[in-house]
């Protein structure tokens, strides 16, 4: 008897142990065919040599980890997103085609006459530049939040808005009862947010807004069940329209570090730059939010009647959106082109800096052509991104080497992102100059031709920069082994930012 309980329990072992075997080797396989298919998406998805190559090291450095990572957040989904994207504007703008069609309307005449970056901007956005407009920049957080607060307020048609970071804080909530109220006063109101970007938002609130005949809507919901799930894409826009009248965009979210409500309680608010427009403009901003709207899913929205001028002769304008759905990133060709074609100085202001290869080569050339280039970014220690802020030093070296000039700003995070050309060309809006604005978000700015604007934004730049501190070779010479390295890995892993 004793023999046979052996031989019974010896007999079960061998089984479990070659159930295990099976699993381990189930599982190997799984993991195999993980890592196989992700570095065959990762290969032919197309993102650049340097993404390509950063996330092929991931998934064979971390196992089963790097493959995992790369299907979170690399967006393999995105060329179904950018077809369905491109689909929903599409069919917007041929109604905008058949409705002028049938009233017997001819194209306006260009604005823009012999300007090139204009007709850049107009040929990447299939936007026309308008003449005609008011453009203000509004760099103070707390006048920026009355002024958006007061057009709200005196609403009288529609408020459209879509912002990347709708905080749950005092900023948050207010701007969220401020549209509700609107609403319950007969007001249409519609609200884009970034899944993301506002993923505390006040959902309370929200549904108060939905009660009193508002819609709000969420851009790219965090679903990954869903076919088009992707991590990566982002509705990074800031922007709001009121009556097809005036319209706010720029690099200002909708939270306390915005607004400078902060500052009361002792927390540096952040350094930033937004543009308030009226004319013309205006209606390619309601442009861009109808294309945004549809493509969440919330349906064709009516074309706003804008004024045809609101000032004359005013500013020529170009709103100038930016996505993963266009074949030439418009914010990355008109950076380039606006640094390219600079004959005395360009400035240019961002809160993250991860410079493409020709970014770089614009401005460095530009300094070779010596012409006055500078750029201010956050001081590491003010870096609410600390990984980017080391990443950006590692093209210190190169930059300042061709003769470009690097400052970083001192007194708090700066977040605006700005460009201003030899007096006459101002960019201002939510893109970065790094990897995701060019190649992820979708973005949207301003590109003003007024050398008036320009001169109020070159007064800016040169404020900023006398809070800055401007970085040597002779500092970069200093910094220590750990530093220089911690750079250097930041920059490998910059793609994955």
């Amino acid at each position: 008897m004793l023999l046979q309980w052996w031989s019974a329990a010896t007999s079960a072992l061998e089984s479990l142990s070659r159930a295990q075997v099976a699993g381990v080797t189930f599982v190997s396989l799984a993991v195999l065919v993980l890592e196989v298919w992700a570095i065959v998406r990762a290969v032919t998805r197309g993102h650049g040599v340097q993404g390509t190559l950063a996330w092929l090291f991931s998934i064979l450095a971390f196992p089963m980890i790097g493959a995992l990572a790369f299907f979170a957040l690399a967006s393999p989904s995105v060329r179904r997103i950018t077809l369905k994207r491109r689909r929903a504007t599409a069919q917007l703008r041929r109604g905008i085609a058949d409705e002028a069609g049938a009233a017997g309307a001819r194209p306006s005449a260009a604005a823009h006459d012999g300007d090139s970056l204009l007709d850049l901007a107009a040929s990447l956005t299939e936007l026309q530049p308008t003449a005609g407009n008011v453009a203000e920049l509004l760099t103070d957080n707390e006048l920026t939040f009355e002024r958006i607060e007061a057009a709200l307020r005196s609403a009288q048609k529609v408020i459209w808005a879509e912002y990347y970071i709708i905080r749950n804080d005092e900023t948050g909530r207010r701007f969220l009862e401020l549209l509700a109220e609107r609403a319950r006063a007969g007001v249409e109101v519609r609200l884009l947010y970034d899944a993301l970007g506002s993923i505390g938002i006040d959902a309370h609130l929200l549904e108060g807004i939905v009660a009193a005949g508002g819609k709000a809507r969420a851009f790219q919901p965090m679903n990954p069940l869903k076919r088009r799930f992707a991590v990566h894409l982002r509705n990074h826009r800031k922007l709001i329209v009121v009556d097809g009248e005036v319209g706010f965009t720029g690099g200002m979210n909708v939270g306390d570090e915005y607004s400078g409500r902060r500052r009361r309680s002792g927390v540096r608010s952040f350094r930033d730059s937004h543009l308030e427009l009226r004319g013309p403009s205006v209606g390619s901003m309601a442009q861009v939010f109808r294309e945004d709207w549809a493509f969440s899913g919330g349906g064709a929205l009516p074309r706003l009647h804008t004024p045809v001028a609101a000032a004359s002769p005013g500013s020529l304008v170009a709103i100038v959106p930016s996505g993963p759905d266009q074949e030439h990133n418009a914010s990355a060709f008109v950076h380039f082109a606006a640094i390219a074609s600079a004959r005395k100085r360009v400035w240019l202001s961002s809160g993250y800096f991860i410079p493409d290869e020709s970014t770089m080569s614009a401005l460095v050339s530009a300094a070779l052509r010596r012409v006055d280039v500078r750029v201010l970014l956050p001081a590491l220690s003010n870096s609410d991104v600390k990984l980017a802020a080391l990443a950006a030093r590692w093209y210190y070296g190169k930059l300042l080497r061709g003769g470009v000039r690097i400052f970083e700003y001192e007194p708090s995070m700066l977040h605006g992102k700005t460009l201003v050309a030899d007096g006459q060309i101002a960019v201002v809006g939510s893109a970065n100059v790094d990897l995701r604005s060019y190649r992820l978000n979708f973005e949207v700015g301003a590109l003003v031709n007024d050398a008036k604007f320009a001169s109020v934004l070159e007064r800016r730049f040169v404020g900023d920069v006398a809070r800055a501190v401007e970085v040597t070779l002779e500092m970069l010479a200093r910094q220590g082994r750990w530093r220089r390295t911690r750079c250097t890995i930041a920059r490998l892993l910059s793609p994955l930012l």
